[in-house]
């Protein structure tokens, strides 16, 4: 069963239980080929079992919670789940006391009856694209493990678990791509919200202007039924898509598509392109001259760097041996910007905002690649230059949805057997449901088998 709709009709028809889903999961974290022990940071392997077993006894009586009761899923590992520490990928916080409470996005999942099967791995406290973590390990992409490639991250083994069937999905955090880019690199669908839908409260913070809470799954009908419950919605819809028959996608010339992106990914980019123009969808080349300006209105480290520095500086001067010394040193440039440049960075986001809204309101979404480049090999980032250099690279298509305080989602479109390869769909602020019925129209029309 690939998606959550094959495991809910198979729950509802008796063909299969909850414990078994579950205990398949299990058995898939567990296997020594597998990723598993680079995936979770914590495996919530009785617990998750106990719940199963629950959720059965309720489907029997007739009273399960929801059509998805008994379902596995992950979270990643800096949300609160009561009685887990929550250490965001870091040693620093590994002794923190338990949570309390679990987080609302956490809460809303388990109400439904979903299985929290574990705590997804991630870069630790989620400062980069890359997926690399120091302390527990980096999982690998799906693609050439012999070669040993960058999951992408923040939310690395919320992809990766996603990816190989250690769940139907999970829940990540995008704050410039984190999402996207590690579902880019696994090959499956990553969606970020705008960001005020669902709440971050009960989620470690890196920057909580750009913060947003987004799921993981093998296809857009999996995120958008996680994304409407973790939102709040009581009775969550089927997604309908949007015909793709005059749908109007608008392809920015420049900032998503330069001299830089990989020759794989623009052959599946261009591949995709014509396979929507084919079946009716209009693709309208624009320009946005607004973005030239990002450089420079995040020079002084933007709202990532400053929020993130004023939530560390404390644990910093008590612990700052502990850190990642890459993420201490990205978290560090924050004490560097001053209380003005911060004003003027809230000033130049509002102004940009209300600037690009007034070129992309006429087209049902934006275009572009996830990411520029295919997932790369850990060896090249060993070397601090770059890391960084890499790192910007994964991150610079999507960190624009971000800045904006748009919705987006990543669709994998490379063929079996290649690199993968996400096509990036931005929408308007607050204009989720309409994007995900264009990426479910987009989603159909890539997956059909060509004439």
């Amino acid at each position: 069963m690939q998606h959550i709709a094959d495991a809910a009709a198979a729950l509802a028809s008796g063909r299969i239980s909850a414990e078994s889903l579950v205990d398949a999961a299990l058995d898939r974290i567990a296997a020594p080929e597998g990723e598993g022990r680079r995936t979770f940071t914590a495996v919530h392997a009785e617990a998750a079992r106990a719940e199963a077993r629950a959720m059965d006894a309720l489907r029997h009586a007739g009273r399960a919670p929801s059509p998805w009761a008994g379902i596995p899923i992950t979270v990643k590992d800096l949300f609160d789940e009561r009685g887990h520490p929550t250490p965001a990928g870091s040693v620093v916080l590994k002794d923190a006391p338990a949570a309390a409470q679990d987080a609302p996005a956490v809460a809303r999942l388990r109400r439904m009856g979903f299985v929290v099967i574990g705590r997804t791995n991630m870069v630790e406290f989620a400062f980069s694209g890359l997926g690399v973590n120091p302390h527990y390990g980096t999982p690998l992409s799906p693609w050439d493990r012999a070669t040993g490639r960058l999951p992408g991250g923040s939310s690395s083994g919320a992809a990766v678990a996603a990816a190989d069937h250690m769940g139907f999905g999970g829940l990540g955090t995008d704050t410039g791509g984190s999402c996207r880019v590690p579902a880019a690199l696994c090959g499956v669908v990553g969606y970020k919200p705008t960001a005020r839908r669902v709440p971050i409260a009960g989620v470690l913070p890196l920057a909580p202007s750009l913060d947003s809470v987004g799921p993981l799954a093998r296809s857009v009908a999996c995120c958008h039924l996680l994304d409407a419950v973790i939102s709040g919605e009581e009775n969550p819809a089927p997604l309908q898509a949007q015909p793709l028959a005059g749908l109007r996608l608008g392809l920015p010339r420049r900032t998503f598509l330069t001299d830089d992106v990989d020759t794989t990914v623009g052959n599946a980019f261009q591949r995709a392109l014509s396979r929507l123009s084919a079946a009716g969808a209009r693709i309208e080349m624009f320009d946005i001259p607004e973005l030239a300006e990002l450089p420079a209105v995040n020079a002084t480290g933007g709202f990532a760097a400053s929020e993130a520095w004023a939530w560390h500086r404390s644990l910093i001067a008590e612990k700052s041996s502990q850190y990642d010394p890459r993420i201490l040193a990205r978290i560090r440039r924050g004490e560097r910007m001053g209380a003005a440049d911060y004003i003027d960075l809230v000033a130049a986001r509002a102004r940009l905002c209300e600037a690009v809204a007034r070129r992309t309101r006429e087209f049902d979404a934006m275009v572009t690649p996830t990411c520029p480049i295919i997932p790369p090999a850990l060896a090249e980032v060993e070397q601090e230059a770059e890391y960084n250099r890499i790192n910007l690279l994964l991150l610079r298509n999507t960190a624009v949805g971000n800045f904006l305080d748009r919705c987006s989602i990543s669709l994998p479109i490379h063929r079996p057997g290649e690199a993968p390869v996400g096509l990036m769909l931005t929408g308007e602020t607050m204009a989720d449901a309409a994007l995900f019925r264009t990426a479910a129209a987009v989603e159909a029309a890539l997956s059909e088998t060509p004439a």
